[in-house]
C-alpha cells in the first residue's frame, strides 16, 4: 500500500483536506493514528466492561476489524470499527438466559448478526440500498434504532442506584455524569469531543476516593500476555441457541444505518461520492463482526468518534487508520490493560450509560428529523408509537424455544404497522 504525500507532509492549510489515498509524514501520521485511538478507546472498551467480554479480545477484533475494513473498501474509506452499542442489549438477554458467566451463547449471536450483515452488503453491492429503503422507510429505521439505546434503560438505573454492595455509585454516578456534561460545554475540538472518556476518568477517580475500586487484580496482572478469547456456542448441541437470534438480528438495522450513515458523511466532507462503496463497507464490517463472534469479541460498527476527528483535523488519510488498528492490537496483548478496564465500577458505567444510551435513542430521533418524517400522518405516528412502547418496556413472547424480547418485537411493530396502514391506506384510495 502506497500514500501519496501530502505537500511537504508536514503542514495542513485551513482550506486544505488530506485525503484517503494521501499522508503526511510517518511521525505525524503516528500521531494522528494516536488520536484515533484515543477517540475509540472510550465507547470501545465500555462495552467489554458492561457486557463482561473480554476487554483485550475485544480491542484485538477491533484492531484487526478496522484493517479488514481498510483492505476491503480498497483504503478509499477511513473508519474505524469499534464496539457496538446496539449489541449491549441482546448481549444481557443472552446471559440472563444462560449459565452464569456464559459468554458463548451471546457470541453465536454476535457471530449470526454478523453473517447475515455481510450476506446483506453482498446483496447491496449487486442490487443497491432501494430495497432497504421500501422495507425499512425513515419511520421504522429511526424507531428501531431509538428502541434498541432506550431498551437498555433499566440497566443505567441498577448501575447508578447505591446498593449493599456498592453504596457509593449513587454520588460516583453524578460526578462522572456531571463531569460529561461540563467537558462537552467547556472545551471544543478534540477534548470536547473526548467527553465520554474524560468523564469516565473523572468518575474513576472519585471512586478511587470513595474507596470503590480493588486494584489488586491490575497489580497481579501481567504486562504481556495473549487476549482472553472464546468461542461461541454450538446450535446443533444446544438448539436453544436459536432462540437467541430474534433478540440480535434486528441489530443489522442499526449497523446498516450507521455505516450508511459514515460512508454519506465521509463523501460530503471530502467532496466525493463515495456510495458505490457502500456494499464494501457492510461486507467489511460484517465480517469483522463474523471474527469477533468467533474468538469471543464485541460486535463492531463504524465509530462517529472518529468521524469527528477527521472533521476537526481535516486527515482522512487512510495511513492513519492503518496506524490506529495497529496500536489497539497492541494494547489487546496487555493483560493488565484489561485488568484496570475490569476494575471501573458500577458507579462510573451508571453515570456514563445514563447519557450514553439516551444518545443511542436519540440517533434513532435524528433519523427522523433528517429525513422529514411527517408525524401529522397517523402511519408514521402509530409506527413510532407502538414500536417505542413494545421496545422501551421489554414485551417477551415464547414461540417454542424461540422467545421474542422488546428489540425483536419492537422491530416487528415497526416494519408491519407500517406496512399494513400504509396498504390499507392505498387500497382505499
Amino acid at each position: 500500500m502506497a500514500w501519496k504525500l501530502h505537500g511537504d507532509g508536514n503542514v495542513v492549510s485551513q482550506d486544505e483536506i488530506v485525503l484517503p489515498e494521501e499522508r503526511l509524514s510517518w511521525i505525524r501520521t503516528i500521531g494522528f493514528g494516536a488520536q484515533h485511538v484515543v477517540a475509540m478507546f472510550g465507547a470501545t472498551f465500555l462495552v467489554p466492561l458492561i457486557t463482561g467480554f473480554s476487554p483485550t479480545a475485544t480491542l484485538f477484533f477491533s484492531g484487526i476489524g478496522t484493517m479488514l475494513f481498510l483492505l476491503i473498501t480498497r483504503n478509499q474509506m477511513p473508519s474505524y470499527l469499534g464496539s457496538s452499542f446496539a449489541f449491549i442489549a441482546p448481549i444481557m438477554a443472552a446471559k440472563a438466559a444462560g449459565p452464569e458467566g456464559d459468554l458463548s451463547r451471546a457470541s453465536f449471536g454476535i457471530l449470526a448478526t454478523g453473517i447475515l450483515f455481510a450476506l446483506i452488503g453482498f446483496i447491496v453491492t449487486k442490487t443497491g440500498t432501494g430495497w432497504i429503503n421500501a422495507l425499512m422507510p425513515p419511520v421504522v429505521m429511526g424507531a428501531v434504532v431509538a428502541l434498541i439505546g432506550l431498551n437498555l434503560a433499566p440497566a443505567v438505573k441498577n448501575n447508578f442506584m447505591s446498593n449493599p454492595d456498592h453504596p457509593n455509585s449513587t454520588p460516583i454516578a453524578l460526578i462522572t455524569l456531571g463531569a460529561i456534561l461540563l467537558i462537552t460545554v467547556l472545551f471544543k475540538g478534540l477534548i470536547g469531543r473526548l467527553s465520554i472518556v474524560l468523564g469516565v476518568f473523572v468518575g474513576y477517580i472519585a471512586a478511587l476516593l470513595y474507596g470503590a475500586v480493588d486494584l489488586e487484580a491490575v497489580e497481579k496482572a501481567d504486562w504481556f500476555g495473549l487476549p482472553e478469547f472464546h468461542t461461541p456456542g454450538n446450535p446443533f448441541a444446544d438448539p436453544t441457541l436459536w432462540g437467541l437470534l430474534p433478540a440480535f438480528l434486528p441489530v443489522v438495522l442499526v449497523l446498516i444505518a450507521e455505516n450508511v450513515g459514515h460512508v454519506k458523511s465521509v463523501g460530503l466532507m471530502i467532496n466525493r461520492d463515495l456510495d458505490p462503496l457502500t456494499g464494501r463497507a457492510l461486507i467489511a464490517d460484517g465480517l469483522s463482526t463474523v471474527l469477533a463472534g468467533f474468538g469471543g469479541g464485541s460486535g463492531t460498527t463504524t465509530y462517529g468518534e472518529n468521524i469527528g476527528v477527521m472533521a476537526a483535523t481535516r486527515v482522512y488519510s487512510t495511513a492513519a487508520y492503518w496506524v490506529a488498528g495497529i496500536f489497539a492490537l497492541s494494547l489487546s496483548f496487555s493483560p493488565k490493560v484489561g485488568a484496570l478496564i475490569n476494575t471501573i465500577p458500577p458507579g462510573v458505567l451508571g453515570g456514563v450509560t445514563v447519557a450514553l444510551y439516551g444518545l443511542i435513542g436519540l440517533i434513532g430521533i435524528k433519523i427522523w428529523i433528517d429525513n422529514g418524517v411527517d408525524f401529522s400522518k397517523p402511519v408514521n405516528q402509530f409506527t413510532a408509537a407502538v414500536a417505542l412502547i413494545v421496545g422501551i418496556a421489554d414485551f417477551t413472547f415464547e414461540f417454542g424455544s424461540v422467545i421474542f424480547n422488546g428489540i425483536a418485537l419492537g422491530t416487528i411493530s415497526a416494519i408491519v404497522v407500517y406496512h399494513l396502514m400504509s396498504g390499507i391506506t392505498k387500497l382505499r384510495k
